[in-house]
């Protein structure tokens, strides 16, 4: 008894002394760290033990379709948009073939307040992309082509050892990503990057190694590579774990030196808070900020009494109806919990939005218009000329989202199931592409400030027997003024050359619709 009230005092002992540590700690890691990188961890050290940022998990493909549902379901915007660089190919919610548009929504989310963080399910680099996340089927243990599962002990000793194969390889997969950081970092945009995360268990390929030709080397390899060969300084370093179940994961065991990161976080599913895991860590970051890199479950207010240096969490993709509504609501209640909506997340980013250059939160609308609600067509109402309803979307579900409209458009099918389509609309005159009738789209979004209206231009080109042919098209979209009409005036050329024309009413209905 009397050993562990002593080595009970010694550690809160440790605990204190880490949280007084000089005020050296601030410094990034990263050399020649970018002005809005350096601002970034100011900001997180400046709410560290006194508010929590709520975050929430985007698969790589989904642009930001899981903070969407977050926002709607809770009824509060996540301050943190969290996504993943992919490793599965075409048509995956996980595809790496998505990193272009990562790129440009992370772009956006920077410009509308969002703070951005991002890991990476890492390639073995005994494959090439895409990768599956478990193994497949029976493989040669020297042909690892998946996420999960183990590199030969010799493999890992090759790939830390420059000039071999399997470290070539390695540095071709890491540049690939480096490609994309760098594009942020021209936008400057600072990354919360999280790369071999919970590097401690041995359930992805990168982990669970200690000692000689350990995981901790793969990790100072790679912020090696990124922030001296690739000079890459819009990062801020975030060393992750997961929970010691094992005397083996220990959380010392995998530590790189706080020479290499400059926040540590934990990842926690279950709801395990538990209280030595926070302890350990505010022993080891030395006066660093802690973050949660995932969780099922978001720590609630008695959590945080006891480990008030959380500065944000992510819930992970899929895992929002975790928590029900009341209980979201109840973390708001708590002035500690910022979201993206608060005031209080407004002033304490102020300074970090002036680093870089972005005007003070919450933005100006310059769209007089909102579209967003649930809207239902009114074929009465509609003015459909000698046109049926066979391409008229019964039901449109739309989201305004500063320039983006997200509309998720229900068509009848009548010899099955609906067709339910996702449609993005650029409101500031991108041109976008999609398919119509499995045809090429390009259209066109403006918005006409004189008469408060969004006018759509599209060009259809169809390809049959060697012969293609154009088909154009326009919308104007307008809302009544009590908010609840939205009228669609359409026009488009027939395959015969004459001219279509239709006007399609839509009423609002509330969300006892859905």
């Amino acid at each position: 008894m009397k050993r562990t009230t002593l080595f009970s005092i010694a550690l809160a002992s440790m605990i204190i002394l880490a949280s007084f540590s000089p005020g050296s700690a601030q410094e990034p890691v990263t050399p020649n760290v970018s002005p809005e990188a350096k601002a970034l961890l100011e900001f997180i050290y400046s709410i560290s033990g006194k508010y929590t940022l709520t975050g929430q998990h985007n698969y790589p493909a989904t642009k930001d379709r899981n903070s969407q549902f977050a926002a709607e379901y809770s009824g509060r915007t996540p301050a943190v948009w969290s996504t993943d660089m992919g490793f599965a190919g075409e048509g995956d919610t996980d595809s790496y073939l998505a990193r272009p548009d990562i790129v440009k929504e992370a772009i956006r989310q920077h410009k509308k307040g969002a703070i951005i963080t991002i890991c990476w399910h890492a390639v073995p680099p005994t494959a090439d992309e895409p990768v599956t996340f478990q193994p497949r089927g029976p493989f040669p243990p020297d042909s690892l082509a998946s996420v999960q599962g183990q590199l030969l002990d010799e493999q890992f000793k090759d790939l830390l050892t420059p000039g071999t194969r399997l470290y070539k390889r390695w540095e071709a997969q890491v540049d690939s990503v480096a490609y994309y950081l760098k594009q942020l970092q021209e936008a400057g945009v600072p990354i919360l990057w999280r790369p071999y995360h919970e590097m401690n268990g041995d359930w992805f390929w990168w982990g669970g190694r200690v000692g000689e030709n350990s995981t901790a080397d793969l990790y100072r390899q790679i912020y090696d590579r990124y922030a001296n060969h690739h000079q890459l300084n819009n990062l801020i370093w975030v060393w992750n774990v997961d929970r010691p179940s094992t005397p083996i994961r220990k959380f010392s065991n995998f530590h790189p030196g706080n020479g290499y990161l400059d926040i540590l976080s934990l990842d926690v599913y279950g709801s395990d808070f538990n209280q030595d895991y926070y302890d350990s860590l505010k022993v080891l970051s030395q006066g660093k900020p802690l973050l949660f890199g995932e969780v099922g479950n978001p720590p609630f207010p008695e959590i945080l009494d006891s480990q008030p240096d959380w500065t944000l969490w992510v819930i992970w993709a899929g895992m929002v109806r975790n928590v029900s509504k009341k209980q979201y609501k109840m973390l708001y209640d708590d002035p500690r919990i910022l979201t993206l909506d608060d005031p209080g997340f407004w002033k304490a980013t102020a300074p970090f939005r002036k680093a870089c250059d972005l005007p003070s939160l919450p933005l100006e609308n310059r769209y007089t218009v909102d579209f967003t609600g649930n809207w239902f067509f009114n074929e009465e109402k509609s003015e459909l000329g000698n046109a049926g309803t066979g391409m008229v979307a019964y039901r449109m579900k739309a989201n305004q989202d500063g320039e983006i409209l997200f509309v998720k458009k229900y068509n009848i099918v009548e010899w099955g199931d609906d067709r339910v389509s996702d449609e993005e609309i650029n409101l500031e005159g991108v041109e976008m592409r999609s398919q119509f009738w499995n045809s090429p789209r390009v259209s066109v979004a403006s918005w006409d400030e004189t008469t408060g209206s969004l006018k759509i231009s599209s060009t259809v080109t169809f390809s049959r027997g060697g012969n293609t042919r154009e088909m154009k098209s326009s919308e104007e979209w307008k809302m009544a003024e009590d908010g609840k009409t939205l009228t669609i005036h359409q026009e488009s050329t027939g395959f015969r050359g004459n001219l279509i024309s239709t006007t399609l009413i839509y009423e609002k209905h509330g969300q006892e619709n859905e």
